[in-house]
C-alpha cells in the first residue's frame, strides 16, 4: 500500500475540505467526527488503482460502542467502473471515524483517491429509481405513510440492487487497459528489481493454423511484463510455413527458443522437451493456438513477488473465437482440492514453479487429453493451500474456433479415461476409487471403515407429525446405512398426532426421544442433542427432509470421516424437484445464501459445479454431518448470539478457521420441505431476531463475508446464480 492518501470531506455551506488519512496497521483511518456525517445520507466513491472492480479492502464506519470502544459498521461499496468503487447509504449515528482495512496481506489496495458527499433526497429517489422503480416507489409510498424506517430500508434496497451484466459490458468496464494502467505496471515492474522472476513460457506445437500460433506467439510478445522466455517445441509438423513462422519469431526475438522434434511425440513428449530447456523459476503452459492477455505475466509475476514461496498459481479464462469475441468466461473458486478430483476447474493460466513440475516428473506421456489434470493431481497432494494463488483476472483466452488443431481436439476420445485413470492413481494410496461420474467428469468414493461408525442423527422438532413420520421413514427404512441412532429432540409438541408417532416408535432401539421445553432455539436444541449422542458422527437433520435415495449417508459419512474435513452438506431439492441448497456463497445478500437456487435438479450449473463433489464455505445445518469429537472441540452451534439464522455458517466458518475444509456433495440428494415445520421470517419478533442474528455475523465474519474464497469477486453478491 502507498502512502497515506488524502480524502475530500464535505462542509456545509462551503467547499469540500481535505483530510488525510492516518496509517493504521495494514488499512487507513480517517477521521470525521468533525464532519458531521451521522445519520446523513452520503456518496463514498473512492479509486483503488489496479483493482480493475475486485474488492481489496473492507470499507467501515467506526461508532462509539456501548463501552466506549470503537464498534466498526460495514458500508458495503460496488464497483463503478474501471478501479473506482461507490457506497451510497445513511452514515449511522455517531460516527467518529472511517476505516478501510485490507481483505488480504498478499494482495493490498492503493487508495489513489477518496471523496464523501452528501445526498439530497430528491437525488437519492432518482437514484434509487433508476435501479429499482419498483422498490423506490415502495420507498417513497410508505415514507408519505409516515412509516420512516420502512421507507429508509426499501430505500437502501433500491439504490444496493444492481442489474446484471453482460460480457462485453464487463470487459469494457473491467477488463479494458488504459495507457495510464499500463504505465503504472511497468512502474511496478521496474521497482522489484532483482526480484522479478523469470517465467518461462512453454508451448508445443504441432500442426496449427499459421494464423492462430502467430497471435500466439504474439500475445507473448506484446506482454506487459519484460522477464519471460518461451520456449517452443515443434512436435514434427508436416506443414512447411510451421518452422518458418517460428524461425522468424525466434530471429526477431532472443527470447524466443525453438527446438525441433524429429518424431511426433505428442503434447507431453513435447512440452516435456520444453521443460528440460527451460530457465525461468517458474513455467507457463500456453497452446499452440491460444492467446495471452497483455497483462497475465504481469499480475503472475505480481503474485511471486508478494509471495515468494507459491507453488501454483492460476487465473481466470475465456474462450475466443476466430473473429477474436470473448465469450463464455470461467471465473474459478480458490484452491479446491474436491473440484480439483473431479474436473481441471485450474486449467489456464496455469503456472507452476519449475523445481515442483519436474519434480513431479513433468507430464505423463499416455495420458493425453488430460496430460495438465494428471500433473495438477501429482502435484497437489500434500501442497499447502497458503502455496497456491488464484488470480481472479481473465488472462487466458482459448481459442474455440472449429480447424484450430488444438492437441484437446484431437484427444478428445481419450480425455474421459485419462481423466479417470489419473484419479485412480491419486486415490489408491488412501484405499479410495474413482468412478465415473454425471457428464463424464470424475467421481471420488471414498471408504467406510469396516464395522461403519455409528452416526447420531439429530432431529429438532415441534409437532408437526406428518414431517417428521416422512422424515423418520426414509432413515429407518430407506437409508441402506447399517449404523444409526436417531435423536428426536421435542421442542414441547403437543398434537396428539404427535405423541401418537413418539409411542410407535417408542420400541425401536435405534429413536430416542428427549424433551427440551422453552423458547426455539435452534442451536440449543442442536447441542443437546449432540451432548445426547452415542456416534463418532453427528448428523444435524431438519424434520423436514425427506429420503428419496439409499446411499446418501453412506456418501456423506465417508467424506466426513476423512481428518482434513470439517462439515459436509448434501443437495437438497425442493418438492418440485428444484434446488434448495447447492452449498452456501458467503456475501450473498449481505452474509450468505444458497448457490444455484431454483435451477432443475438435472441443470449442471455453472461449469458442472452443481454434479461435483466441491469444498464450500458453508453448508446449511438441515444437513449438515460432522464429526462429533471436531463438533465439541469448536463449541459447538453459538446457542447465545445465533439461536435460528446462520449458526451453521458461523460453526462452518469455526471449522474453517481451524484449518478443516467444509464439503458439499451432489451425491447425497435429498428433499427438503423447506420451512413448512417453523414458518417464515413474517413476523416483527422474528425480523428484530433475525437482524440481529444479521448484526452479529457481519461483526464477527465480515472479511470473510466479503471475500468467500470458493466463489469468485467479479461475480455478482446479489444472488448466488454465477452471474456478473
Amino acid at each position: 500500500m502507498d502512502a497515506a492518501p488524502v480524502a475530500s470531506l464535505p462542509r456545509r455551506g462551503g467547499a469540500p475540505r481535505a483530510r488525510a488519512f492516518v496509517a493504521d496497521g495494514g488499512g487507513l483511518t480517517l477521521d470525521v467526527s468533525d464532519a458531521g456525517l451521522g445519520g446523513v445520507w452520503a456518496t463514498i466513491r473512492f479509486r483503488d488503482a489496479g483493482s480493475a472492480g475486485i474488492a481489496r479492502l473492507v470499507l467501515s464506519a467506526l461508532v462509539e460502542g456501548p463501552k466506549g470502544l470503537p464498534e466498526p459498521v460495514a458500508l458495503t461499496e460496488a464497483p463503478a467502473g474501471g478501479d473506482d468503487f461507490l457506497w451510497t447509504g445513511r452514515f449511522p449515528e455517531g460516527v467518529r471515524s472511517l476505516r478501510l482495512s485490507p481483505l488480504s496481506r498478499e494482495v493490498p489496495f492503493r487508495l489513489t483517491a477518496f471523496a464523501v458527499r452528501r445526498r439530497g433526497r430528491i437525488a437519492l429517489v432518482a437514484g434509487a429509481l433508476r435501479r429499482d422503480p419498483a422498490l423506490a416507489a415502495r420507498a417513497v409510498y410508505w415514507r408519505a405513510l409516515g412509516l420512516k424506517i420502512r421507507g429508509r430500508a426499501l430505500l437502501l434496497r433500491a439504490l444496493e440492487h444492481r442489474a446484471e451484466t453482460g460480457y462485453a459490458a464487463w470487459i469494457a468496464r473491467f477488463d479494458t487497459l488504459s495507457d495510464p494502467d499500463r504505465r503504472r505496471m511497468r512502474d511496478e515492474v521496474a521497482a522489484w528489481a532483482e526480484t522479478a522472476p523469470l517465467i518461462s513460457v512453454v508451448m508445443p506445437v504441432h500442426d496449427p493454423d499459421p494464423r492462430v500460433l502467430e497471435a500466439a506467439i504474439r500475445s507473448v510478445r506484446g506482454q506487459i511484463y519484460p522477464h519471460w522466455e518461451l520456449r517452443i517445441v515443434d512436435d514434427a509438423s508436416t506443414d512447411p510455413a510451421i518452422p518458418r513462422l517460428l524461425a522468424r519469431h525466434a530471429g526477431a526475438e532472443p527470447r524466443i527458443h525453438v527446438q525441433r522434434r524429429a518424431q511426433n511425440g505428442h503434447i507431453a513428449r513435447a512440452t516435456n522437451d520444453a521443460l528440460a530447456e527451460a530457465r525461468g523459476r517458474f513455467v507457463a503452459f500456453l497452446d499452440h493456438d491460444d492467446v495471452l492477455a497483455e497483462g497475465a505475466l504481469y499480475h503472475v509475476a505480481a503474485a511471486i513477488c508478494s509471495d515468494p514461496d507459491l507453488v501454483l498459481i492460476y487465473s481466470d479464462e475465456d474462450k475466443i473465437d476466430g473473429r477474436g469475441r470473448r465469450f463464455e468466461p470461467h471465473f474459478k473458486s480458490d484452491f479446491d482440492r474436491e473440484l480439483l478430483y473431479g474436473q481441471n476447474y485450474v486449467n489456464h493460466l496455469t503456472v507452476v514453479r519449475a523445481e515442483a513440475v519436474r519434480a513431479a516428473g513433468g507430464l505423463r506421456p499416455g495420458f493425453e487429453g488430460s496430460q495438465d489434470h494428471d500433473l495438477l493431481l501429482r502435484l497437489t497432494p500434500g501442497l499447502d493451500a497458503s502455496r497456491v494463488r488464484h488470480i481472479p483476472r481473465v488472462l487466458y483466452h482459448w481459442r474455440a474456433a472449429g480447424g484450430s488443431g488444438t492437441f484437446s481436439d484431437r484427444a478428445l476420445a481419450r480425455t474421459e479415461d485419462a481423466r479417470l485413470r489419473a484419479l485412480a492413481d491419486v486415490a489408491a494410496p488412501s484405499g479410495a476409487r474413482a468412478e465415473r461420474g454425471p457428464l463424464g467428469f470424475n467421481r471420488l468414493v471414498r471408504p467406510l471403515p469396516d464395522p461403519a461408525p455409528l452416526v447420531s442423527v439429530i432431529i429438532p422438532t415441534r409437532d408437526r407429525a406428518d414431517l417428521l413420520d416422512l422424515a423418520l421413514a426414509g432413515l429407518l427404512s430407506g437409508t441402506d446405512y447399517p449404523a444409526i441412532e436417531v435423536i428426536v429432540i421435542d421442542n414441547d409438541s403437543r398434537e396428539a398426532a404427535t405423541r401418537a408417532l413418539f409411542a410407535r416408535h417408542a420400541a425401536d432401539p435405534r429413536v430416542r426421544v428427549v424433551p427440551v421445553p422453552g423458547p426455539f432455539n435452534f442451536s440449543a436444541l442442536s447441542n443437546r442433542g449432540a451432548a445426547s449422542a452415542r456416534g463418532s458422527v453427528l448428523l444435524f437433520l431438519n424434520n423436514d427432509i425427506e429420503v428419496i435415495a439409499p446411499g446418501w449417508l453412506r456418501e456423506m459419512v465417508s467424506i466426513a470421516l476423512d481428518p482434513r474435513i470439517g462439515a459436509v452438506g448434501a443437495k437438497l431439492l425442493y418438492p418440485d424437484r428444484t434446488l434448495q441448497h447447492g452449498g452456501i456463497i458467503l456475501g450473498i445478500g449481505g452474509v450468505a445464501g444458497h448457490s444455484h437456487p431454483g435451477i432443475p435438479e438435472s441443470e449442471p450449473g455453472y461449469f458442472a459445479r452443481m454434479v461435483l463433489t466441491q469444498e464450500v464455505s458453508a453448508v446449511t445445518g438441515a444437513c449438515l454431518a460432522v464429526r462429533a469429537g471436531l463438533f465439541a472441540a469448536c463449541g459447538g452451534f453459538d446457542a447465545d448470539h445465533l439461536a435460528v439464522a446462520f449458526n451453521d455458517v458461523d460453526l462452518c466458518l469455526r471449522l474453517r478457521a481451524a484449518g478443516y475444509r467444509n464439503v458439499w456433495t451432489p451425491h447425497a440428494v435429498l428433499i427438503h420441505h423447506e420451512s413448512k415445520s417453523r414458518g417464515p421470517e413474517d413476523t416483527p419478533e422474528k425480523r428484530v431476531r433475525f437482524e440481529g442474528e444479521v448484526r452479529v455475523m457481519k461483526a464477527r465474519w465480515e472479511s470473510q463475508l466479503r471475500s468467500d474464497p470458493y466463489y469468485n469477486p467479479n461475480l455478482s453478491r446479489t444472488s448466488g446464480r454465477f452471474r456478473l
